[in-house]
């Protein structure tokens, strides 16, 4: 069996639907949490690995010393043993920092349901996908763009990796226990929350597929 190594950043936080596709293709998840507390995985016996998201900054150097330096050493890794990575947010701007790019702050964040520009020729669903995200990537030359918004660089492959800065595994479910994982900070976004699940609950069945569509694209680049 197909193996992929998930590496989540809070206890609130699973692969959701990007999990389901993976399962459905014949791949065994092993959910690994990274951060200050917990050991760095081995990578051996995984064929990909997938970055999800996290409340942290690629660019905080108090992060970067008590634990995502690791984290940068494994897409080091990775790369040495050609182990393809999925990046997704916080993921996705860890694999543009790696490979040279920057992130720095965003003007303005995107939170809630976004359709997104995507490249001619790119094989990926416009969405709308969930955006929850107050930074921003500027790629490096490595990169192939596939996605856009007038707020963020939404796509990117480099290599056999690919970033994508919305969040193609949430569902109404997880958006619920990220919401309750910190109630003070969701009140501090001024957020209607009861639209935002809503619209989640709406959303969930397409978004599903549309998962599986980004799951797929990221396979055959794989190959």
């Amino acid at each position: 069996m197909t193996r992929a190594l998930v590496l989540r950043h809070h206890l609130e936080d699973s692969p959701g639907l990007v999990g389901e596709a993976f399962e459905a293709r014949g791949y065994e998840l092993d959910l690994v949490m990274m951060d200050e507390t917990s050991a760095t995985p081995l990578l051996d016996g995984y064929d990909v690995m997938v970055i999800l998201g996290s409340k942290c900054a690629v660019y905080d150097l108090e992060v970067e010393a008590k634990w995502f330096k690791e984290e940068l050493a494994l897409i080091g890794e990775a790369d040495q043993k050609a182990l393809p990575i999925l990046g997704i947010c916080f993921g996705a701007q860890a694999l543009c920092r790696f490979y040279g790019g920057e992130v720095s702050r965003a003007p303005d964040g995107e939170i809630g349901w976004f359709e997104i520009d995507v490249v001619a020729d790119v094989e990926l669903p416009r969405g709308p996908w969930f955006e929850f995200h107050f930074d921003h990537c500027t790629l490096p030359e490595s990169a192939e763009l596939w996605a856009t918004s007038p707020r963020a660089v939404q796509a990117f492959s480099i290599g056999q990796n690919v970033g994508v800065q919305f969040h193609p595994e949430i569902d109404e479910a997880q958006l619920k226990e990220w919401l309750a994982a910190d109630e003070e900070e969701t009140r501090e976004l001024g957020l209607d929350l009861e639209a935002l699940l809503s619209e989640t609950a709406r959303e969930t069945s397409a978004a599903r597929g549309r998962a599986q569509e980004l799951v797929d694209l990221f396979l055959r680049r794989v190959g």
